[in-house]
């Protein structure tokens, strides 16, 4: 195994370690995060239990991207073009990751996304959800899923591709635990060099102000240098 891989595994162990459980409500004291996930029903269950059936890819993986960390990312987007992180760039964006079979938290999260939408809405910000769950997730589901929260096809994006690559982006981009089915509750706010300007939980009030606060500063900044 290359250094760079062995890497790749040994930061994605710890910061599934230390991220605590994500996309499982109702885990009780001694419930291990990165131990549990949630079915299409909302139960809870080990994740040894849950589906190991490789998810069908949704491109080829560029040639020697694994021989890099990942700085960027190329996925699909719900109109099924292939987008960039590198496209999104000029403008701040919040990222998260879900999965349309989610019952529960997905859509609560995704409620929240729709009221930035909302709030921010005609202004230089945009929303990127990607999917944890591939093999379901394909194009015209995204599509049909971004209907229910009316989201804006230009300003909030919807991604899906290949799961052991998207893996990758939450763990090499973003520093976050990303499996089938699971991932952390939480939104990474990006300026518009592509830089992470902060991580959230949507469930903490506090840090969900902090969150719209720091939107709009990005926002008042990128005026400034453009007047």
């Amino acid at each position: 195994m290359k250094r760079t891989t062995q890497w790749t595994c040994l930061g994605l162990i710890g910061i599934v370690m230390l991220a605590g459980p994500g996309c499982q409500p109702g885990l009780e004291e001694g419930q291990a995060g990165y131990a549990y996930v949630e079915n299409e029903a909302g139960e809870l269950i080990p994740a040894e239990q849950a589906s190991s059936k490789p998810a069908r890819p949704m491109r080829v993986i560029p040639k020697g991207s694994e021989e890099k960390w990942l700085s960027s990312f190329d996925l699909i987007e719900r109109s099924g073009e292939s987008m960039t992180s590198d496209q999104l760039r000029g403008q701040p964006y919040v990222a998260s990751f879900f999965f349309s079979l989610c019952p529960t938290i997905c859509v609560q999260q995704n409620e929240r996304v729709q009221q930035l939408q909302e709030k921010f809405a005609g202004q230089p910000v945009r929303f990127v959800s990607i999917s944890c769950d591939p093999e379901v997730d394909r194009p015209e589901v995204l599509a049909a899923y971004a209907e229910k929260f009316n989201a804006d096809k230009d300003q909030w994006l919807f991604f899906t591709g290949d799961l052991n690559y998207i893996r990758r982006v939450g763990a090499e981009m973003y520093s976050l635990p990303v499996n089938r089915r699971f991932h952390a509750e939480k939104f990474l706010l990006v300026d518009s060099e592509g830089q992470i300007h902060g991580v959230y939980e949507w469930t903490d009030p506090e840090q969900w102000q902090a969150l719209q606060r720091d939107i709009a500063k990005l926002l008042e900044a990128s005026n400034r240098k453009e007047s």
